[in-house]
């Protein structure tokens, strides 16, 4: 396998640290990691590999045209990972951020690579992008009816880069990963959020009934698809859309009640508040196209991958513990401004 240059944008992030880790891990690839390090992007998700002798870390923003073009003229490869990803922040405090992040920044890296041309830009979309499911399992042909600032940002950026693909033959491979779960995910998210509640005996808030189902997919798994692109023909795989899914969808009610029984924590930890406004009901994706494509599917069920999880955060509790004071703090911060 020849060595190349990988450029993970949002490198410090949830599914992007588990990537960088990956590939390190599994390939002789060099890896150069670009976080802004909001919210989102810790260095803390990166500790155990900084060291390494092929990562290198660049402290910037997508945004950052002269920096994002300076880079891309040194890579091979890129994966797009960079976004502000949190739903809830894109109700309340607006779409302001994640317009300019997920669809601007995406456009500033596809410029670049307009100029220096790269043999594969991969970018991490989302199953957000299609709403509720109006047929399942839902495929890459699904209507895409976003339901949510945030998921808007990011149907925006998923057709920029295929238009130039159609427009300029850029080498553009577009991911829509289904709800990933994991280690090093940040407790806003509503699996790590359940297992933080449940350790901490507090109760679990569900939004609604809880009857919202999803697609749950472990992060290592996701790393996996995002690798075998990587080693996938060009020519097969250019200007596709995948779902990167387990084909299994099991409702937010479930995950709560399944939590509290790895734990051994009591039901009544269990709390109904009310309905998130935008909620998607039902989410599950299709795998035949990647399996197809790339070969690959899904290894981990959910049961296996949140034993998984839970066990991570019940060994990890300072760094759970940091995630949540800095968000208490910006969230502090930003109300004082």
């Amino acid at each position: 396998m020849t060595r190349k240059r990988i450029l993970v944008t949002g490198g410090a992030g949830f599914i992007s640290s588990n990537v960088v880790r990956h590939l390190l891990a599994t390939s002789p690839h060099e890896v150069v990691s670009l976080d802004a390090l909001t919210y989102a992007g810790n260095m803390d998700n990166l500790t155990d590999v900084l060291g390494h002798e092929r990562l290198s870390f660049v402290h910037g923003d997508v945004r950052d045209r002269d920096l994002v073009g300076d880079i891309v003229r040194e890579v091979d490869v890129i994966v797009n990972a960079a976004a502000e990803s949190h739903v809830e922040k894109s109700i309340v405090d607006g779409a302001r951020e994640f317009v300019t992040t997920n669809v601007e920044g995406t456009q500033i890296l596809l410029d670049a690579v307009r100029r220096d041309p790269v043999e594969r830009f991969v970018l991490i979309s989302s199953s957000e992008v299609y709403g509720t499911a109006e047929r399942d399992p839902m495929d890459e042909e699904h209507p895409l009816n976003p339901r949510s600032p945030y998921a808007a940002t990011k149907a925006g950026a998923d057709r920029l880069a295929y238009s130039y693909f159609v427009t300029y033959d850029l080498p553009i491979v577009i991911l829509r990963p289904f709800n990933n779960y994991g280690p090093f995910q940040h407790p806003e998210k509503v699996v790590p959020r359940f297992v933080c509640q449940a350790l901490a005996d507090r109760p679990l808030t569900i939004h609604g009934d809880g009857h919202a189902t999803r697609d749950w997919l472990y992060v290592e798994d996701t790393a996996e698809a995002i690798d075998a692109v990587l080693a996938a023909d060009a020519e097969a795989v250019a200007g596709e859309v995948l779902n990167v899914a387990t084909g299994v969808d099991v409702s937010v009610s479930q995950i709560a009640a399944m939590v509290l029984d790895v734990l051994g924590k009591p039901a009544t930890l269990k709390e109904h508040v009310p309905e998130r406004p935008g909620q998607v009901h039902r989410h599950i994706g299709s795998t035949e196209k990647a399996e197809r494509l790339l070969g690959w599917r899904a290894r981990t069920s959910f049961e296996e991958g949140l034993e998984r999880t839970v066990a991570w955060y019940k060994q990890n509790r300072l760094w759970w513990e940091a995630a949540l004071r800095a968000e208490s703090t910006a969230s502090e911060s930003a109300s004082l401004s």
